[in-house]
């Protein structure tokens, strides 16, 4: 990562910023998450943080919810196999402690500013849909299904299976939950 003027900015600050506020938003909650704290925690100046994310609710889901996105694109060799990595990763990512403490925070702040859910949706979400374009573009190519595939609603449906089951509800996740969604994605797609 590169800012166009000056000096490449130092991976390692990004980390440490990132870590620092999982940390904090476990510690204290999303309502109580400050600028000023993610930065003593990671060392750093609040305009370290600020070159990096506009502000609180950026650098929290950033910090909480692209772990999915930042590992490799699933590649099992089938359709059902790729989802179910998929959907085990989210189901990760939602039961973990940074995600139960940030998530009705997060909500609450994505309802109340349009032009945030907007940043995230274009920022963030288009990565996890790009990903899922590749994932269907493979499986189309060995024959396991049409291209024609409605990859906004499969991830609205993914996500937001995985975020009213974990996230909200706080059930926990049973073992093989993640294999019984894949089939029921993939069982939707094929019936089209």
């Amino acid at each position: 990562m590169t800012s166009a003027l000056g000096r490449p900015r130092d991976a390692r600050t990004h980390t440490a910023i990132l870590a620092a506020t999982v940390e904090l938003v476990v510690e204290t909650g999303y309502g109580s998450l400050a600028i000023g704290n993610i930065a003593t925690r990671a060392g750093v100046g609040k305009d370290a943080i600020y070159r990096r994310w506009p502000g609180k609710p950026e650098l929290v889901y950033e910090a909480v919810f692209t772990s999915v996105d930042a590992s490799p694109i699933p590649d099992t060799g089938t359709l059902i196999g790729d989802v179910t990595v998929l959907v085990a990763g989210l189901l990760d990512e939602f039961a973990a402690p940074a995600a139960a403490a940030a998530l009705p925070g997060l909500l609450a702040d994505f309802a109340a500013q349009p032009a945030l859910r907007a940043r995230i949706r274009e920022d963030f979400l288009a990565p996890a849909k790009s990903r899922l374009i590749e994932l269907f573009d493979r499986a189309a190519a060995r024959g396991e299904l049409s291209t024609d595939i409605p990859v906004d609603l499969i991830l609205d449906s993914l996500a937001g299976t995985v975020l009213f089951h974990v996230g909200l509800v706080g059930a926990p996740v049973p073992p093989g939950l993640a294999d019984r969604l894949a089939e029921m994605i993939v069982l939707g797609i094929q019936t089209r």
